[in-house]
């Protein structure tokens, strides 16, 4: 079957025009028992699902967040505001990192903004980052176009009958290798926030393991 790649293409842009985030007068002000954050973060996210059974977030989930010291622990098995908006953090990064580089990364602000009463709270956190990515899509509709043309231009000389699957591939290995460098560079970036603990880690990792006997 063959596809047309123009329109191929045009789906791709659609889609991605069409990502959205949780805004933050959606988010509710009155805490809730676990069963209210799992309906509400699976309604305000099912677009973001590959497939229907898909969960966004489970029971499960969210108490090993808390065992992880990913999410601060509820109140009286009731979740905040707060902890709502950290739960969004973590679903995201959950994707391209590990638990103790998300660890690493929210505990500085975990500690200064959840719950905070000076008016920097982690509202006002959610509000810079998401506003800024949202802004974001046009410049990535550009990149994408520009790399979708130049994977429309490999294969030439290829059997005609693989074209269509090896410029597929080349667009998807184009789209691997910025996920890559990127999730290199967020790495690294997450190592020097502190370094004495990523040499350490790094140690560990070089030293033999003692056979068992």
């Amino acid at each position: 079957m063959t596809i047309d790649t123009k329109e191929m293409l045009s789906s791709i842009l659609d889609s991605v025009s069409r990502i959205d985030y949780i805004k933050p007068d959606d988010i509710p002000n009155i805490d809730l028992y676990m069963d209210q954050v799992t309906t509400f973060m699976e309604s305000q996210l099912a677009s973001s699902k590959r497939y229907p059974d898909d969960k966004i977030l489970t029971k499960t989930m969210i108490n090993n967040y808390a065992k992880n010291h990913l999410l601060p622990s509820p109140e009286k098995k009731r979740y905040s505001r707060e902890h709502l908006l950290m739960l969004i953090f973590i679903y995201y990064f959950k994707n391209i990192l590990s638990i103790n580089d998300i660890e690493t990364l929210l505990d500085p602000i975990t500690e200064k903004y959840f719950k905070s009463s000076d008016g920097r709270n982690l509202s006002y956190i959610y509000n810079e980052v998401f506003g800024m990515e949202k802004a974001r899509i046009e410049s990535m509709k550009k990149d994408l176009t520009k790399s979708w043309h130049t994977a429309m231009e490999t294969f030439s000389d290829a059997d005609e009958e693989d074209q269509e699957f090896l410029k597929t591939f080349s667009f998807i290995c184009l789209l691997s290798f910025d996920v890559y460098v990127k999730k290199m560079i967020i790495e690294n970036l997450i190592d020097s926030m502190h370094p004495e603990e990523s040499g350490e880690k790094k140690k560990k990792e070089k030293t033999p393991k003692t056979p068992n006997r």
